[in-house]
């Protein structure tokens, strides 16, 4: 496989994606429903999964692309699967906060090996693939260099999934011991330790693998580190943490295993 030619369609996908979300977006006609865990979808979510899916059934028909909305489609047993969440920050895109993007990954054997993060409302734009680098809008993007607690900057999503797990003590202690704390949420926060604006990100529980794969080889190739709360690197955990790698086993001390 030849990931440059796999970035070229990745790219053609996020404008694809683009094209649909951004106008719903703008338009703000889309009717808000609740799936079967609370969550918020529109329209404008399934219908840009559907202009990712169709492109990829046309170009890729041997891979298979596992979806937020719509599950599986295509072979089941693919070497080759693209994890798609169509709009992370979907509650954000609700409320016309622009704070939203598609993510789009390709997976090889269990392997995020490629993705694109595009948040067309932010003009922003992420990419990378192994071995190629990683770039927001054209640029090359590197992780901060900080390496001390008491310097780095935070990003934290502390829900209640946290607190289930006793765990709220701890992240207060921890926003104590650090520089700066923010919560820029959902995708946005671990595209700023990718190209270096924060150092560490902690999302909240209750994550999916369409809301993790895309973020992988960006802030891998940029540099950083990714793992799960416990320091596993498993995409397909409930929980994320990135951080500029010097980072990461000092974060990892705070949480409870």
């Amino acid at each position: 496989m030849n990931l440059a030619d796999e970035l070229a369609l990745a790219i053609r996908l996020a404008d694809a994606a683009d094209a649909v979300s951004l106008a719903g977006f703008n338009a703000r006609t889309f009717t808000v429903e609740r799936k079967a865990d609370k969550s918020e979808v529109t329209e404008i979510d399934r219908a840009t999964e559907t202009a990712i899916t169709n492109i990829l059934l046309a170009e890729r028909p041997s891979h298979s692309v596992y979806g937020e909305e719509h599950g599986i489609v295509g072979p089941s047993d693919a070497k080759f699967q693209w994890v798609i969440d169509p709009i992370d920050g979907t509650s954000n895109f609700v409320h016309g906060v622009p704070v939203w993007a598609s993510l789009i990954a390709l997976v090889e054997n269990n392997v995020p090996v490629l993705s694109v993060v595009s948040a067309p409302a932010l003009q922003m734009r992420w990419w990378a693939y192994v071995g190629g680098g990683a770039f927001y809008n054209s640029s090359p993007i590197r992780v901060s260099k900080v390496d001390t607690l008491r310097r780095a900057s935070l990003s934290i999503t502390a829900n209640k999934g946290w607190d289930a797990l006793g765990a709220t003590p701890a992240l207060t202690q921890l926003q104590q011991d650090v520089s700066r704390v923010r919560g820029y949420g959902d995708f946005w926060q671990h595209m700023l330790v990718a190209q270096g604006a924060v150092d560490v990100a902690i999302d909240s529980i209750g994550l999916a693998p369409y809301d993790i794969a895309a973020l992988v080889p960006i802030v891998q190739e940029a540099g950083g580190k990714f793992s799960d709360r416990i320091g596993t690197p498993d995409w397909r955990a409930n929980s994320l943490i990135t951080s500029n790698s010097l980072l990461h086993d000092a974060i990892l001390a705070y949480l409870p295993k």
